[in-house]
């Protein structure tokens, strides 16, 4: 069968090559075209456009490129309609695939959506309009079905897909060694995000931290698929080194982290290292958010777990001061450690194993009539 996935950002790449080993296992014929990254292209997508050239966030942001994301829609569709799939499948990135869901439903091509938009924590009558638009919804939070049974929309829950890449992952034993990092100094991961304003916002306020504490080292989770140029800066500084394309390993070898909000923090709390959760944007995208978002927190760690696991600083709130105090308080004998940690633990119950992307997969091909 001929499947066309759609993956925007970093995140969707990586589940999005996991979902293409769980369908081909299911559908070895399987053929694949879409959007999105690197590890999907080394699954075997045909790959059209990078989600490097599509991602935008916040309000703002997307607001200043609307024009451009009007040309990724048409040539979206209009690729689409060339190779004819048998299914379109989603990869959350609500903002471009609400839209590509829409068009499925008016041009009768099957629809399936992964990993749902996070409609349960702003504008939940979205959630009408994918039961509209998407023939079939897999999820990954158990909170999602009840969520969907509100709109009369029957969803298959599949588990945590993050679970299959960290039961994959396997620590580099000499990963100090090959980044030429301080065998005897102890590690302060920085992960400032793959975008490149997330990069420009978070990583000058993560570093005021690092005159603070002397006896680490901090170490910056780089990505390729934005310039290097945007790191060069940080390579100059004293105790401070970049590893790219190495997130966990790094987080393997870390004490603590500072961490961007979004998918990262969930894989650091799942790999068991303490964090503090940072998050700031343009201003007008933040009073935007404010007015529109319903949830208390903006961690998905904190959001699973239904109270405060992680410290969130946010906006004003990530600054200097709060940084230091919050870091310093998951440290080795610091206040916080033993009891995030032990929340962490919790939290994995709730994630469950690893299978998700086996189980999306073999569902998927299911419902396309594939099996029995």
């Amino acid at each position: 069968m001929k499947y066309y996935l759609i993956a925007g950002e970093r995140s969707g790449d990586l589940h999005g090559a996991n979902l293409m080993k769980g369908i081909k296992a299911n559908d070895p014929e399987a053929q694949f075209r879409g959007w999105g990254g690197d590890m999907m292209q080394n699954e075997g997508i045909d790959l059209v456009t990078h989600y490097k050239d599509t991602a935008f966030m916040g309000f703002l942001e997307v607001a200043l490129n609307i024009r451009k994301i009007a040309g990724f829609l048409k040539k979206c569709k209009k690729d689409i309609f060339a190779y004819k799939p048998d299914v379109i499948i989603l990869i959350d990135y609500p903002g471009f695939n609400l839209r590509i869901a829409k068009f499925g439903k008016e041009n009768g091509i099957k629809t399936f959506y992964y990993i749902s938009p996070k409609v349960w924590a702003w504008n939940q009558k979205r959630a009408w309009k994918i039961k509209k638009n998407v023939d079939q919804m897999f999820v990954i939070f158990p909170f999602e079905i009840d969520f969907y049974k509100k709109f009369d929309f029957e969803v298959d829950y599949v588990g945590n897909p993050l679970m299959d890449a960290i039961d994959a992952f396997k620590p580099d034993p000499d990963f100090k060694k090959k980044n030429n990092l301080d065998e005897n100094r102890a590690v302060i991961a920085l992960l400032p995000g793959s975008r490149r304003q997330e990069i420009i916002n978070m990583l000058d306020l993560m570093l005021t931290v690092q005159p603070h504490f002397p006896d680490y080292q901090f170490v910056i989770a780089g990505v390729k698929n934005l310039p290097s140029s945007l790191y060069q800066k940080y390579e100059a500084v004293q105790n401070v080194s970049v590893v790219y394309e190495a997130t966990y390993d790094l987080l393997a070898i870390s004490e603590a982290a500072l961490v961007t909000s979004g998918t990262a923090t969930l894989e650091t709390a799942l790999l068991n290292i303490p964090e503090v959760v940072c998050y700031k944007t343009s201003g007008i995208s933040y009073a935007v958010a404010k007015k529109l978002i319903k949830v208390p927190f903006i961690s998905l760690v904190n959001l699973i777990m239904e109270k405060e696991v992680v410290r969130e600083l946010i906006q004003d709130e990530l600054n200097e001061k709060q940084l230091v105090t919050e870091l310093g308080a998951i440290l080795k004998n610091g206040s916080k450690r033993e009891t995030q940690l032990a929340d962490y633990s919790t939290l994995q119950s709730l994630v469950g194993g690893a299978g998700a992307s086996e189980r999306a997969g073999a569902l998927m091909v299911k419902y396309l009539g594939k099996t029995d």
